[in-house]
């Protein structure tokens, strides 16, 4: 869009005057900038039965390291994935636990399937008219669109009814992926002269089983990749309240506003390269590494090339190594160190074991590096982004869908924190924020400005 040179001068020239405040009222009024304490922890605003993220624990006041720990409804993440055995999915089991809180029996989870399976149907005229239709370049746009209009599909979508809240979550979480692939094709045919394929979903086929099936043209895949994919769904199920579209879709539905429009506000936070887009950055900060660094399995050149990137030489100049360091994880994210067991396994004998070593010498160099460099003592592990773009090259899955997988898994956890949300919160989420001026400044009219 163009504007006018005058118009151009006072909207964009004026643009850092106008916006820029002065860092000294954070530190005056005690602002907690991110809604984060000055020790780095996070500003308490809210209590939650679904998951509790543990990485630190603060003794006499001192924030002290501690090994990670992501606990489900009071169960150890470790425990609720356990060891790959045969076609066992453990995604859906996991969905169930977040909105019943409790593990179901295995009748229950049969059912429990069978319903998500039900729900797999899009509206008649959905996909034509609203996937295909005047498709956006991004597809965390397509779902927050398509998750808007599956509003105007539904004849009692302001119906807060706990029995409709929970229809419109499993929904949700049923149809997405679908949605995902099909939206997928539809932008591939638009923007890169793709084809456009587009699979009926298999009736009893688990959640990473129809996203495989539905995705690759031939609709194969092999129980191994199936498993592998199952395990990022869990590991991106859920990861507390305080994460930032979580609390997003804890703040609209303290508004008392629809589901559609609280899951479609979620998705448009995780899009954000600070938050689920961060595998981007993650995945071409790694692309760059293996074309600089000839010997992968020398520590020296791979210490040189991170050296390099935290004196904002190499990559993006930002002086940030993707993928190492996470808000609350300090000694170790579980999740990543469930993901590397599994991706190990996956990799072996393959192409992909060297790059596998590349990352983990990354990880293992990385705080050695800041060390020197910056002189940066923080304890500091990896987290689930520096492997799960990885993981998603290994199955062969495009780029492009690396962050809407993301939401796919997340929609559950969000679904969780709007229910307890709704039974729970009572109160519409109002934090406050201080004006910087100190008196009213006296009103001119027009014509003596």
């Amino acid at each position: 869009m163009e504007f006018a040179n005058e118009e151009k001068f006072e909207l964009y020239e004026r643009f850092n005057q106008i916006n820029t405040i002065d860092p000294s009222f954070y530190e005056r009024y005690d602002v907690k900038r991110g809604l984060r304490n000055a020790d780095g922890t996070g500003v308490l605003a809210g209590v939650t039965n679904i998951s509790n993220v543990h990485g630190y624990v603060v003794s006499d006041g001192v924030k002290v390291a501690d090994e990670g720990s992501l606990q489900l409804r009071g169960y150890e993440l470790y425990d609720l994935i356990g060891a790959a055995n045969g076609r066992r999915f453990r995604f859906e089991e996991i969905v169930y636990l977040l909105l019943m809180g409790e593990l179901p029996t295995q009748d229950q989870l049969d059912r429990f399937v069978e319903v998500i399976d039900d729900e797999r149907d899009l509206p008649d005229g959905f996909t034509a008219s609203i996937v295909l239709h005047e498709t956006p370049p991004d597809l965390m746009n397509i779902l927050s669109r398509s998750t808007l209009l599956l509003y105007s599909y539904d004849m009692e979508a302001e119906d807060r009814s706990v029995e409709h809240e929970i229809h419109t979550a499993l929904s949700l979480i049923s149809r997405l992926p679908r949605i995902m692939v099909l939206a997928y094709y539809a932008r591939q045919a638009r923007y890169e002269r793709g084809s456009m394929i587009m699979h009926p979903f298999i009736p009893g086929e688990s959640t990473a089983e129809t996203i495989l099936s539905m995705l690759r043209p031939d609709r194969h895949y092999t129980p191994e990749e199936a498993r592998m994919l199952d395990i990022m769904l869990c590991l991106h199920a859920e990861h507390g309240g305080g994460n930032n579209s979580t609390f997003t879709t804890r703040v609209l539905s303290s508004a008392d506003t629809d589901a559609y429009s609280t899951y479609a506000s979620a998705i448009g936070s995780l899009k954000g390269f600070r938050h689920g887009g961060a595998n981007h950055k993650v995945r071409a900060m790694h692309a760059e590494a293996k074309a600089q660094i000839k010997n992968w399995d020398n520590d020296d050149e791979v210490a040189d090339f991170l050296t390099r990137i935290v004196k904002k030489e190499a990559y993006d100049k930002s002086g940030l190594i993707y993928g190492m360091g996470h808000a609350v994880y300090t000694i170790s994210d579980p999740r990543t160190v469930i993901l590397k067991q599994f991706a190990r396994e996956l990799a072996q004998g393959t192409e992909y074991e060297r790059e596998l070593n590349l990352l983990e010498s990354i990880e293992r160099l990385s705080p050695e590096v800041l060390l020197n460099v910056k002189g940066t003592t923080k304890d500091m592990c990896a987290n689930v982004d520096m492997y799960s773009g990885f993981v998603y090259s290994m199955l062969g899955i495009p780029e492009e869908l690396f962050t809407p997988l993301f939401a796919v898994a997340r929609m559950s956890g969000w679904a969780a924190h709007r229910l307890e949300e709704i039974g729970a919160g009572k109160r519409i989420i109002r934090p406050a924020y201080k004006t910087t001026w100190r008196k009213i400044r006296e009103y001119v009219p027009i014509e003596e400005r």
